[in-house]
């Protein structure tokens, strides 16, 4: 199991109050049609979080705005005070499962090392201490007799473990997934959400885009409401209403 990274002190953060994430009045657009416009959101420092809005609200694209894998028309986002560029290390990615190659040659315990990579450094063999951190990540993850499979062989649970596993490796303190629970069967989602309760407990931020909204409640603590602006954010308890979903989705939703 990953202890929290050393760089960073978590209690010094949170008495200051100071944001681990932040983004301001972020717009994205495509082909001229903004995306999302003007999102500006401060998550707590650690904790669960969820994205939830519709189909097209632009919650993939914040994502990938966050980790400056899609130009921003306006706006900044802010890691711990400095730029993403400056803090790539402190963020870990976890795609959706449609945007991997899963035809790719590579087994269970060669995606995970690809997650240490920044550690490890570029062009440069993992040695046999990293081969055993990779399979003990496996392991944790319910997939130790499957460190040698290749990825496509697997299971679509499975091969969210995998990945998991592999954003796990970075060793990050802020990990975002998109839509990890999508496609998986029942015993990887428990698994899954083990995993990322382990990471709260560890002091780390976890966002998640998600899409079941029977769960946000007792899994998340803290919800941010999107339908390309933000409709609401904060607490579960008080920003996962009727209301904002009503507003976000555009019908009337049951809690």
């Amino acid at each position: 199991m990953l202890a929290p990274s050393p760089e960073l002190d978590r209690a010094a953060l949170i008495e200051a109050d100071e944001p681990r994430l932040l983004v301001e009045g972020l717009s994205v657009a495509y082909d001229g049609r903004l995306a999302i416009e003007d999102v500006t959101w401060r998550p707590p420092v650690s904790g669960l979080v969820a994205i939830v809005g519709p189909n097209g609200a632009g919650k993939s694209t914040l994502m990938k705005a966050i980790l400056g894998l899609v130009p921003a028309a306006a706006g900044t986002v802010a890691v711990e005070g400095r730029s993403v560029e400056q803090a790539r290390d402190r963020l870990a990615y976890v795609p959706q499962r449609a945007a991997v190659d899963w035809e790719f040659p590579a087994t269970a315990t060669d995606v995970v090392l690809q997650g240490m990579i920044r550690r490890v450094g570029w062009l440069r063999p993992y040695g046999r201490r990293r081969r055993e951190e990779a399979r003990a990540l496996l392991a944790e993850v319910g997939l130790a007799e499957f460190a040698d499979r290749q990825i496509g062989a697997l299971s679509g649970g499975q091969q969210q473990r995998v990945f998991l596993a592999r954003g796990l490796a970075r060793a990050a303190d802020i990990l975002l997934f998109d839509e990890p629970l999508t496609g998986v069967d029942a015993a990887s989602e428990k698994i899954i959400l083990d995993a990322l309760d382990d990471q709260r407990a560890q002091g780390r931020l976890v966002v998640c885009i998600h899409h079941d909204l029977s769960t946000v409640a007792d899994r998340f603590d803290h919800v941010l409401v999107l339908n390309r602006r933000v409709v609401a954010a904060g607490p579960t308890d008080t920003a996962f209403t009727a209301a904002a979903l009503a507003r976000a989705y555009g019908v009337p939703l049951s809690l």
